[in-house]
């Protein structure tokens, strides 16, 4: 029973715990920047990151919403989840590295951007982190999942009328190489130590 709790402590030790919940809403925070330049700052923390919103051509404060956020250090985002969105005719989202979108709302190019996709309804609870990370009219392209630093999204539809948007962002921690090595190290010498009693118990 003591071995049993001494390496189930120590598998814990290499876990960390997630957290799931609304970080913004835009019923509740106000409206995300339409300025590119000028995005809305967002902090996410471990775990799912929920950002709800509205646009559309007939959404209060125009159609296109920017926020910025960071990836801190020793975590990486994972993936990008579409919740329950009502989507019109042409579901926006593009992503660039910074703190702004520098590309102006009427460009015919995705250069600059790192990636992008046009969500459909069968985007739905799905992660859409992939779709955006293929080179497309001019982006970068990526290889998910995303890296500390900071980045900004660009979420739009331009179709008539309004609707309401979910995305989930999964933050998961990616720990310090010593942080590994200690705790395999200790792994290592739990099972070394459990090794020695046995042949020491089986010697007598």
């Amino acid at each position: 029973m003591i071995r049993i709790r001494m390496l189930s402590l120590l598998l814990a030790s290499l876990t960390v715990p997630t957290f799931a919940g609304v970080v913004y809403d835009e019923s509740v925070n106000g409206n995300f920047s339409s300025s590119g330049l000028s995005p809305t700052p967002v902090v996410l923390a471990l775990g799912s990151n929920q950002i709800l919103g509205t646009n559309g051509s007939a959404a209060t404060g125009g159609v296109r919403d920017y926020l910025t956020f960071m990836v801190p250090a020793f975590t990486r985002l994972s993936t990008i989840t579409m919740l329950n969105t009502t989507v019109g005719d042409i579901g926006f989202i593009g992503l660039q590295a910074g703190s702004q979108i520098t590309l102006p709302p009427n460009t015919a190019t995705a250069a600059g951007l790192l990636g992008w996709l046009h969500y459909t309804p069968a985007n739905k609870n799905t992660d859409i982190l992939p779709g955006m990370s293929v080179p497309a009219n001019g982006s970068s392209g990526f290889s998910p999942p995303l890296a500390p630093g900071a980045y900004s999204l660009w979420i739009q539809d331009s179709s008539t009328g309004t609707f309401n948007y979910g995305f989930a962002l999964q933050f998961d921690a990616v720990p310090e190489p010593a942080t590994w090595e200690s705790s395999l190290l200790a792994v290592a010498g739990v099972v070394l130590l459990l090794r020695l009693r046995r042949r020491s118990a089986i010697s007598r």
